[in-house]
């Protein structure tokens, strides 16, 4: 164990970190109750339970909810099964590593693309002259409602959901089939006892985490909800449409915090159920041809309807006139690139994902060293844990409209810093937990040593602790600078005329049917994410070698 020293460098570190969470986190909140629970405005506010009334009585909130938790639950379900399927494919079958690692890359694809595109994807591929409705002779289904976020849902959480089983999946003892087999176990009971059951816990975990995305989520419901109203919808009309309310929107705010509290004991109560082995051993699977040939099938088919939908992305742009004219043509996307107001856009998305990326990279790594290296008081460590537990209960609506109420007569209001802070706080977590854990694994004994030799502990950090921790800083950055730049739940409440980012703008696009500046903005995204994701790659490389 480290030895215990009082540290000014440490202290001031964790000040920092508490003073961000204070600021940017509780005052908000506490913004947010308090115009929840207030009649009226400024000097003449006085506390009231009459907004909770109104709500309740006079607007659509209890259908919305319900929707919201019906059509995410089916969601959920439907996810957690398909993304079992993937995972399975992936793991325990001997199809080639090619084959596997193309089914790794097709099932996380989505997660390139902001929400907000699915829909408008859907409609230009299932609407009556559709891509994929003109290919098969027929419209398959009205995508409009409750149908339409069902598929949209799905394709949004399938990524999540299948990294988070197929990580488990690395980690249950193949053993255990052999030892099935052994004593003569059918093929279903061998499933169900070495597969099946050491997964439930973290099935149970998919399931909870695909319906609060679904539940939270904006973007899907904003281009496809139809007359199908959720709750996010609901939320973002009682705030910014017609006739806003403030207080009642508020009150919405806050009831959509309950799944998110519930989803959040749910996962720690959950975690009691991950199976540990002491020790994993290195076994081929058996071979079996059909087997590996059905599950390989079944979940190439999975991903065809999953990523279809994406086609009309790539060929709506470049034709003349979809879908009337179907010549080939660059001229809709050169009138894009030559617009500058969507080229002023697209720079200030890349803008507010990179100070979202280096400075949540920053943030997040001297937090989780305060936490995790610096031995401060147990308590103190709690504290900084606890912060990340905090953000990621809030869905992005929620802290959206918190910082509006919060920042709005400040000098951050309608400034891209206000992007950031939001977009930080909103993707603190998983960041957080990943440098922790990296952090928590490194040899604690390196401090002590380089204390010995008379560095401070700013010194070691930079020298010793940095160098080995690159990887991990490098996986958050791009983490974050991902969602910073697909985002759009948090910052559609933030943004003004100076500061719209291309999220914000797409939501904005469809009110005149613009599809074509739509689809040009959503590849200039993904083609972002992608060169990203590529350095990244090429850097890991380099790293290992």
């Amino acid at each position: 164990m480290l030895k215990k020293i009082k540290n000014k460098q440490i202290n001031t570190v964790f000040a920092v970190v508490l003073l961000f969470f204070v600021l940017f986190t509780l005052y908000p909140l506490c913004m947010l109750l308090k115009n929840a629970f207030s009649q009226g405005s400024g000097s003449n506010a006085v506390f009231s339970f009459i907004n909770f009334k109104n709500v309740f009585t006079k607007g659509k909130f209890l259908s919305a909810f319900w929707n919201s938790c019906k059509v995410s639950f089916i969601s959920a379900v439907i996810t957690t099964i398909l993304a079992f399927i993937l995972a399975y494919t992936e793991s325990f079958t001997n199809i080639p590593e090619r084959l596997k690692k193309l089914l790794r890359t097709l099932a996380v694809f989505p997660m390139l693309l902001p929400t907000i595109t699915y829909g408008f994807a859907v409609i230009y591929s299932f609407g009556k002259n559709g891509l994929l409705t003109r290919f098969f002779g027929h419209q398959f289904f009205d995508f409009y409602g409750f149908k339409g976020l069902v598929y949209c849902y799905v394709i949004y959480t399938l990524p999540i959901s299948f990294t988070l089983i197929r990580n488990t999946m690395s980690y249950i003892d193949k053993r255990f089939l052999v030892v099935c087999r052994v004593m003569g176990d059918s093929p279903v009971k061998c499933f169900n006892t070495a597969i099946f059951q050491p997964l439930l816990g973290t099935l149970a975990v998919s399931l909870v985490q695909s319906f609060f995305l679904s539940f939270t989520d904006f973007g899907i419901p904003a281009s496809i909800g139809g007359r199908y109203t959720v709750i996010a919808e609901l939320l973002y009309n009682t705030m910014l449409g017609s006739l806003p309310d403030f207080h009642q929107g508020s009150v919405i705010a806050l009831f959509m915090l309950l799944p998110s509290i519930l989803s959040i004991l749910l996962l720690n109560y959950l975690q009691r159920f991950n199976v540990r082995y002491n020790k994993l051993s290195k076994i081929d699977l058996r071979k079996n041809t059909v087997h590996d040939i059905i599950w390989t099938i079944v979940s190439f088919i999975i991903l065809f309807f999953v990523l279809s939908v994406f086609v009309v992305v790539f060929v709506a742009p470049f034709v003349t006139e979809w879908p009337y004219e179907m010549g080939f043509t660059f001229k809709n996307v050169h009138n894009i690139l030559s617009d500058k107001s969507l080229t002023r856009v697209f720079t200030n998305s890349l803008t507010a994902a990179l100070l979202t990326a280096v400075l949540g990279t920053g943030f997040v790594y001297v937090a989780a060293l305060a936490s995790a290296r610096s031995k401060l008081h147990p308590f103190f460590s709690k504290v900084i844990a606890s912060m990340a537990q905090v953000s990621n209960a809030l869905p992005g609506m929620v802290l959206g409209i918190a910082f509006l109420l919060a920042f709005k007569k400040t000098p951050l209001h309608n400034t891209m810093m206000i992007i950031v802070l939001c977009n930080l706080v909103h993707f603190l977590a998983t960041p957080f937990l990943m440098m922790k854990g990296a952090l928590d694994k490194m040899n604690d004994s390196w401090e002590n040593t380089a204390l010995l030799l008379g560095d401070n502990w700013i010194k070691t950090v930079v020298r010793i602790i940095t160098p080995n921790a690159f990887i991990t800083l490098l996986e958050i950055f791009v983490y974050l600078f991902i969602n910073g730049l697909v985002t759009v739940s948090a910052v559609v409440f933030l943004c003004g005329a100076r500061t719209m980012v291309i999220t914000t703008k797409i939501q904005e696009l469809q009110h005149f049917a613009k599809f074509n500046e739509i689809f040009i903005l959503s590849i200039l995204i993904l083609i972002t994410n992608l060169i990203m994701k590529t350095i990244k790659g090429i850097v890991n490389k380099y790293k290992t070698i």
